[in-house]
Protein backbone atom coordinates (compact mmCIF):
# COMPACT_ATOMS: atom_id res chain seq x y z
CA UNK A 1 0.00 0.00 0.00
CA UNK A 2 0.97 3.49 -1.02
CA UNK A 3 -0.21 6.49 1.25
CA UNK A 4 1.28 9.95 0.11
CA UNK A 5 0.23 13.29 0.43
CA UNK A 6 0.58 16.26 -1.75
CA UNK A 7 2.68 18.33 0.54
CA UNK A 8 5.49 15.85 0.57
CA UNK A 9 6.15 16.14 -2.92
CA UNK A 10 6.93 19.89 -3.07
CA UNK A 11 10.69 20.60 -3.82
CA UNK A 12 11.31 16.67 -4.81
CA UNK A 13 11.87 15.30 -8.39
CA UNK A 14 7.97 14.97 -8.39
CA UNK A 15 7.51 18.15 -8.60
CA UNK A 16 7.73 19.05 -12.24
CA UNK A 17 7.76 22.90 -13.29
CA UNK A 18 7.36 22.94 -17.20
CA UNK A 19 9.79 24.22 -19.54
CA UNK A 20 7.56 26.61 -20.87
CA UNK A 21 6.47 28.03 -17.64
CA UNK A 22 2.50 27.27 -18.03
CA UNK A 23 2.07 24.58 -15.18
CA UNK A 24 3.34 22.97 -12.57
CA UNK A 25 2.35 19.38 -11.91
CA UNK A 26 3.03 16.86 -8.77
CA UNK A 27 3.32 13.45 -10.03
CA UNK A 28 1.96 11.35 -7.18
CA UNK A 29 1.24 7.97 -8.96
CA UNK A 30 4.72 6.94 -11.55
CA UNK A 31 5.22 4.04 -13.61
CA UNK A 32 7.63 2.65 -11.43
CA UNK A 33 4.72 1.92 -8.86
CA UNK A 34 3.80 -0.49 -11.40
CA UNK A 35 -0.30 -0.09 -11.75
CA UNK A 36 -0.41 0.62 -14.95
CA UNK A 37 -1.46 4.03 -14.67
CA UNK A 38 -0.09 7.62 -13.66
CA UNK A 39 -1.37 10.32 -11.58
CA UNK A 40 -0.91 13.27 -11.38
CA UNK A 41 -1.76 16.82 -9.39
CA UNK A 42 -1.58 19.76 -11.89
CA UNK A 43 -2.07 23.26 -11.91
CA UNK A 44 -2.04 25.72 -15.20
CA UNK A 45 -1.64 29.17 -14.94
CA UNK A 46 -3.89 31.68 -15.04
CA UNK A 47 -3.52 33.79 -18.75
CA UNK A 48 -1.49 31.23 -19.93
CA UNK A 49 -1.83 28.93 -22.86
CA UNK A 50 -0.92 25.22 -23.36
CA UNK A 51 -0.96 23.26 -26.71
CA UNK A 52 -0.74 19.35 -25.80
CA UNK A 53 -1.06 16.65 -27.86
CA UNK A 54 -0.98 12.95 -26.16
CA UNK A 55 -0.15 10.59 -29.34
CA UNK A 56 1.30 8.46 -26.90
CA UNK A 57 -1.22 8.36 -24.16
CA UNK A 58 -4.59 8.80 -22.97
CA UNK A 59 -5.84 11.12 -20.52
CA UNK A 60 -8.25 11.82 -18.02
CA UNK A 61 -8.39 15.03 -16.38
CA UNK A 62 -11.04 16.32 -13.44
CA UNK A 63 -10.96 19.75 -12.55
CA UNK A 64 -10.81 20.20 -8.61
CA UNK A 65 -10.41 24.35 -8.69
CA UNK A 66 -10.45 26.96 -11.25
CA UNK A 67 -11.74 27.52 -14.73
CA UNK A 68 -10.44 27.09 -18.06
CA UNK A 69 -11.30 26.73 -22.03
CA UNK A 70 -10.32 23.51 -23.47
CA UNK A 71 -10.44 23.36 -27.44
CA UNK A 72 -10.22 20.27 -29.07
CA UNK A 73 -8.01 21.76 -32.34
CA UNK A 74 -9.32 18.71 -34.40
CA UNK A 75 -13.16 19.83 -34.75
CA UNK A 76 -12.77 23.63 -33.17
CA UNK A 77 -15.23 22.68 -30.63
CA UNK A 78 -14.67 25.00 -27.17
CA UNK A 79 -15.44 23.65 -23.58
CA UNK A 80 -15.73 25.55 -20.39
CA UNK A 81 -14.15 23.57 -17.47
CA UNK A 82 -15.10 24.28 -13.78
CA UNK A 83 -14.21 21.60 -11.31
CA UNK A 84 -16.40 19.08 -11.30
CA UNK A 85 -16.22 18.49 -14.57
CA UNK A 86 -14.19 15.71 -16.46
CA UNK A 87 -12.57 15.58 -19.92
CA UNK A 88 -10.82 12.67 -21.41
CA UNK A 89 -8.53 12.20 -24.24
CA UNK A 90 -9.53 8.84 -25.76
CA UNK A 91 -9.05 9.87 -28.82
CA UNK A 92 -5.22 11.47 -28.82
CA UNK A 93 -6.92 14.62 -29.66
CA UNK A 94 -4.90 17.91 -30.52
CA UNK A 95 -6.14 20.28 -27.62
CA UNK A 96 -5.10 23.91 -26.13
CA UNK A 97 -6.05 24.68 -22.43
CA UNK A 98 -6.44 28.92 -21.95
CA UNK A 99 -7.20 29.16 -17.61
CA UNK A 100 -9.33 32.00 -16.85
CA UNK A 101 -7.91 31.43 -13.43
CA UNK A 102 -5.41 28.93 -12.06
CA UNK A 103 -6.79 25.66 -13.15
CA UNK A 104 -5.97 22.63 -10.42
CA UNK A 105 -6.64 18.92 -11.88
CA UNK A 106 -6.26 15.46 -11.30
CA UNK A 107 -4.91 13.86 -14.08
CA UNK A 108 -4.34 9.94 -15.24
CA UNK A 109 -2.64 8.89 -18.12
CA UNK A 110 -2.06 5.52 -19.31
CA UNK A 111 0.21 4.26 -20.29
CA UNK A 112 2.09 5.77 -16.56
CA UNK A 113 4.54 8.29 -17.19
CA UNK A 114 7.70 8.06 -15.66
CA UNK A 115 8.48 11.38 -14.54
CA UNK A 116 10.99 13.03 -16.49
CA UNK A 117 8.35 13.94 -19.61
CA UNK A 118 7.52 17.30 -20.59
CA UNK A 119 5.61 18.69 -23.76
CA UNK A 120 7.94 18.67 -26.84
CA UNK A 121 7.25 21.07 -29.70
CA UNK A 122 4.23 19.50 -30.85
CA UNK A 123 3.24 19.67 -26.87
CA UNK A 124 3.59 15.44 -26.96
CA UNK A 125 4.98 13.62 -23.86
CA UNK A 126 7.39 11.37 -25.41
CA UNK A 127 6.52 7.37 -24.78
CA UNK A 128 9.55 6.66 -21.95
CA UNK A 129 10.34 3.67 -19.74
CA UNK A 130 11.81 3.37 -16.65
CA UNK A 131 14.48 1.70 -18.92
CA UNK A 132 15.27 5.02 -20.70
Amino acid sequence: MIVRSFAELDGTDRHIKSASGTWESKRIVLAKEGVGFSLHETVLYAGTETRMWYANHIEAVVCTEGEAELTDEETGQSYTITPGVMYLLNGHERHTLRPKSDFRCLCVFNPPVTGREDHDENGTYPLLTEED
